[in-house]
This record gives C-alpha cells, structure tokens and sequence, in this order.
C-alpha cells in the first residue's frame, strides 16, 4: 500500500469512528439511529443500507422499512464538481453541448444528481444524470474498510459476527450493486431493454436514451414530464382513474417476472409517474432477472401459496435456496404448514403477500436456507408495489392479478394435442411398470427369504442430540486429563526430580500449566455457548 493510501485510509477511519462515537452505537442501534448512522457515513454506506433495505430475509421489518427512507434526496454536491465530471467525459464546456443547463438538480442521490438541459444540436429537452467526482475510488475505501472491520470483529469473537447475517456478503452484495449503478452505460441497455420487451404495451413507456451523449458516468435521456403514481389528488383532478392504473401496473410488473424474468428492482412512487395516459417507468440503475428455472420454481411456489400446498412450497424453497447443514424437513414443514395456516382464512384478494414472502425468507434464514440474491430482490421488488398499490388503489389485489396473468398464460399456451400426446406416453408406461410389478414383487420375496433384506432406518431429528451428547462427552474427556494431569503433577512435586523450578520439578510445573490451559478452555466454552445462541 502506498503511503497516500495508508493516510487517506487511516484519516477516513477516523472519520467513519468519529460519527459512530456521535451516535452512541455501543449503547444500542434502534432502525432510527442506524439509518442516521449511514446516512452521516455517506453515499458507500446510504447505497449499503438500501441493499439491506431489500434483505427482509435477514433483517427485521422494522429495520427494513426505516432504511427504506435512505431513497429521499441526500444532500447535492457542488455543481462545480457536475462541471469537472462533464468536462472530463466529453473533453469540452458544458455550453458546447447544452445551449441551457439548470444548476438546480431535480434529484440527488448517494451515486449521482439528475438535471435538466436543452441539447444545443436541436433543442430537445432532456434529463441529464452525472455521477458524483470520485464516487468510485470513495466507495471501494470504504468497502476495504467494511472488510477489514468484519475481520476484526471476528477474531475478537463479537456474538453478532457468529448469527446468520453474513455481513462480508452483505458488503459483496452492496459493491455490487454500486458498480452496476457506476455503469451508465449498462444502465442505458437495461433502458433500451425494457422498451423492447414492452413496446407492443401501449400503457407502458420509459425515457428514450441518447446513446450518442452517454458515457459511462453521464446518461442523458429524454425529459418526460410526468406524475408520480402516489399523487393521487392530481391524478383524480385530472382524470385518471387510480384502480385502472393500479391494475395495469400490477399487470405490467406481473410480466416483467412471468414472462420476461427482467423486472425492475425498485418500483416506489419515485420511479413510476404517469404521463400522457401511460405508466412510465424510471431510473433502470437497479433491475433484476430471474434465469428460467428460478422462474418456474417462483410460479410453482406462487400457486402452492395460493392452493395452501405446504409440500410443493417448501420443495420450491429448497429448490430455490441453497442449504448449509442438515435440515430436519418434519420441524421444516410445520414451520411453512403453520405460516400457511396463519393466512389461510384470508381470501385470495386479501392476502398480504408482500408481508408473507418476508415471513418466508425469514423462515428460511432460520434453517439456514440461502435465498439467491435475485429472488430476495424480486421479493422487495414485490413488497414496495403492494406498499404502492395499498396507498394509491387499495380495491386492486396484486395477488389476483398476478394469479389471473398465469391462469390466462396457461391458457395461451395450452396445446390440446401436445398434452394428449404427453399423457398418452404417461399411461403407456404405467402400463408398462404395472405388467412388470409382478416381476419386482417376486424378486422381492426371493431376497427376503434368502435373509439378504437389508433395512436403511434414519431417525429424524436425533442430528441434533447425537451432537450435544458428542460435546458433553469431549467435556468430560478433557476434564478427566485435565484432572490427571493436576492428580499426576502433585505426585511429581513431591518427588526431587530435575530439573527444578523454585524447589519443584519443571515437568510438574508443566503439567499444572497445561490442565489450568485445559480448565480455562473449557469454562470459557461454557461461559460463551449461552451468548452465541442468542
């Protein structure tokens, strides 16, 4: 490391130790205080808590829903900074582009400000988006500074750094996610993407990109005047109907996930505004896909939750999710049986789906199932709409719509003579394995009575025993040496052995060492188990 880099590390430490010490975190983090926290930190730490705002898997609702604010406009930087970035991308003033430029943003966040301009080559108006000056290099300190702080935390031991929240992957997630948004360039394919896979809607529109001015720290698109869905009073004065546009945009981000698996990641009132009667969709910096197989397994367990199927969906979690350890499927059952149960007296249109995916991934993280990062994105994606449509619409249910689009998909697709032809070939080999039953059955009973039945029994649940009784038994292992060698060394220390310590055998001495070493292992190991199943 060079020795600027150590110094501006080192003063950037201070910094980062300074705010905490100002909010007092040692005695207690509420959701309030943490998002102060991150939002005095800066932009690394204010785009770390939006990711996390998404991961209601492993963080509480109410921690969720308070860094849900971190998305309001953080302070502007200087426009002399705007200035120095567009220079530097297009090697000239910002006059020879633009014959006006507004040096009031119209937005600024953790990444970048959003302003208004004229082109001067034909007076279009646009909006122009440029990233903060060294947002890049900021931000890839202070993820080198996370890493470093995790470590620490580690190796002395702090309870919250053993629980299921992986904070190093956290941090991955967030830098991410930062260096997608980085990328404007990206940023205006994933643009361009949606128009495409939504041009033949005619509700639903998004900025035109200028790729002739886009680099990758400024996109300039067209300039849409437009209405954000949750001003519902200029809306209705104008005479929008809000349910329509509720169920067209439930139906439009119901094709986003089923039909297109590419959806826009954060659909707040912010990001979709209304405009010449169409749903116009915003800021394409955070977007998610789904692969095919993902996709099916999300609409098998999407209608496992609405037929209350408690073995389809948790098979859809496990398919979905990545499992650590041994999982004890009879306890995993009744958990996904009793959540459905606790929503299974709500009507269709009246389940608070948003709320039961969160319970769903929360119950996951406790049996140590990881969620992919794209079906916990999908999830937020998700919960934000219906927190969209129960402010704007609350007569339109996100769950009948979502559940009308796949019944009408599959009646779209849906080929008479394919599926006869698929059942045709079904019945054929249970035919087939039903002639051959009598065989099997035979040569069953032959093994039986030539005594070369063997019998596999597993007893579920008994993991978890077995392993509490192998660590009392290590316990009383090491405290029988532990005992030997106090009983051996005092048997040595009468004894005129040398060499000698202080009148007394060096060997004893040793052994009194080790046990004490032994005795202290193990007490802290007891004192400590308590606290780590906190």
């Amino acid at each position: 490391m060079k020795d600027s880099d150590f110094i501006s590390s080192t003063a950037r430490l201070r910094e980062l130790l300074s705010v905490l010490r100002r909010h007092n975190v040692l005695h207690g983090l509420t959701p309030v205080k943490l998002r102060r926290v991150l939002e005095d930190l800066g932009p690394t730490y204010v785009k770390l808590g939006q990711v996390m705002s998404m991961r209601s898997d492993i963080l509480p609702r109410e921690y969720c829903e308070e860094l849900e604010k971190l998305r309001a406009t953080v302070q502007p930087a200087p426009f002399a900074e705007t200035e120095k970035v567009i220079r530097q991308e297009y090697g000239c003033s910002i006059s020879q582009i633009f014959s006006e430029f507004k040096k009031e943003p119209l937005g600024s966040a953790s990444i970048a400000q959003v302003y208004q301009a004229t082109l001067k080559e034909n007076g279009q108006k646009v909006v122009v988006k440029v990233q903060r000056s060294g947002i890049r290099e900021k931000m890839q300190q202070d993820v080198k500074l996370m890493h470093r702080a995790v470590r620490l935390l580690s190796h002395m031991g702090e309870p919250a750094l053993h629980s299921p929240l992986d904070f190093n992957a956290i941090i991955d997630e967030m830098w991410t996610v930062a260096q997608q948004e980085m990328n404007f360039l990206q940023e205006a394919e994933h643009t361009q993407e949606f128009a495409r896979l939504n041009q033949d809607i005619a509700y639903v529109t998004c900025p035109k990109v200028n790729r002739h001015l886009t680099t990758e720290r400024i996109l300039v698109m067209e300039y849409i005047d437009g209405i954000p869905v949750d001003d519902t009073d200029r809306l209705t004065a104008l005479g929008y109907d809000m349910d329509e546009i509720g169920t067209k945009l439930v139906e439009n981000y119901s094709k986003q996930i089923l039909d297109d698996a590419f959806f826009h990641a954060d659909p707040h009132p912010g990001n979709v505004w209304v405009s010449g009667g169409k749903i116009v969709f915003l800021d394409f910096g955070m977007v998610g896909r789904l692969s095919r197989h993902d996709q099916q397994v999300f609409r098998a367990m999407f209608q496992a939750v609405a037929e209350h199927d408690v073995h389809k969906l948790e098979e859809g979690l496990l398919t979905i999710g990545t499992v650590h350890r041994y999982i004890d499927y009879s306890r995993l059952y009744d958990a996904i049986d009793e959540l459905l149960r606790k929503y299974g007296d709500a009507s269709l249109s009246e389940l608070d789906l948003g709320k039961m995916i969160q319970e769903l991934l929360q119950l996951a993280t406790s049996f140590d199932i990881t969620i992919p990062s794209s079906v916990t994105m999908l999830a937020r994606g998700i919960l934000t709409l219906e927190g969209v449509i129960a402010k704007c619409c609350p007569n339109v249910s996100l769950i009948e719509i979502i559940k009308t689009h796949m019944v009408g998909e599959i009646a779209e697709q849906f080929d008479f003579k394919k599926e006869l032809l698929h059942n045709g070939k079904a019945l054929y080999g249970s035919l087939r394995n039903g002639i051959r039953l009598p065989s099997y059955l035979a040569s069953a009973l032959k093994t039986y009575s030539k005594g070369h039945t063997k019998l596999n029994l597993e007893i579920v649940g008994s993991e978890e025993p077995l392993e509490k009784l192998d660590s009392m038994v290590n316990k009383l292992v090491v405290c029988i040496i532990a005992a030997s060698l106090f009983l051996g060394s005092s048997i040595i220390c009468t004894t005129e052995m040398k060499p000698q310590i202080l009148g007394l055998p060096v060997l004893g001495l040793l052994g009194y060492l080790i046990a004490l070493v032994l005795c202290g292992i193990l007490v802290i190991h007891i004192l400590r188990k308590p606290k780590d199943k906190m």
